[in-house]
């Protein structure tokens, strides 16, 4: 296509990679809007409910823990399970971006976005 050009036939073809990858993370990203995950703590007493970009969309509390004297305990398992489900939305998010990654043919364990 762009012979006599030297390198610039393979730059061109380097920006279109470029731009198809700027597409593919930007579709990646908007997903990660409509996966949720949940964390929980207390063996399930508390569940938080996140999207995989690590926004809170969701706490479920058993009502069996609302006793005033344990007021301290329940902010702990809510921070608990708030943790949580950011971590497994961290996770996701990554193995979303991999997934993305591999299908671009780069590395595996590459971490997007750069």
């Amino acid at each position: 296509m762009f012979k006599g050009l030297g390198g610039l036939g393979d730059m061109a073809g380097m920006m279109k990679k470029a731009q198809e990858m700027q597409a593919k993370m930007g579709e990646a990203q908007e997903n990660l809007s409509s996966i949720t995950v949940t964390g929980e703590s207390g063996a399930g007493l508390v569940k938080a409910t996140a999207t995989a970009r690590g926004d809170l969309v969701g706490l479920d509390i058993d009502p069996s823990i609302f006793q005033p004297d344990e007021k301290e305990m329940v902010e702990d398992l809510i921070l608990a399970a708030i943790k949580d489900a950011q971590a497994r939305a961290a996770e996701r998010s990554q193995q979303e971006m991999g997934r993305i990654a591999e299908s671009m043919g780069l590395p595996a364990g590459m971490k997007l976005p750069f």
